[in-house]
């Protein structure tokens, strides 16, 4: 897997989350077609981002869904 180029990225947050500085995450669909999904901690947006499979991200949101 290569390390995709995440400076130009758009970046989703759940519509669950709130403004009150909770543990939210974020993630960018831009790299699905690719077979990577980033994510990172949305209070530390320049900070390091993990890249899970699309196979295991669509197993993470639909358990915790």
């Amino acid at each position: 897997m290569t390390t995709p180029d995440l400076s130009r990225a758009t970046w989703c947050k759940s519509s669950y989350s709130n403004g009150n500085g909770g543990n939210c995450i974020e993630w960018t669909p831009q790299f699905a077609a690719t077979g990577v999904v980033p994510v990172r901690d949305s209070k530390d947006p320049s900070g390091p981002a993990l890249a899970f499979s699309t196979t295991g991200w669509t197993t993470f949101v639909n358990a915790v869904a």
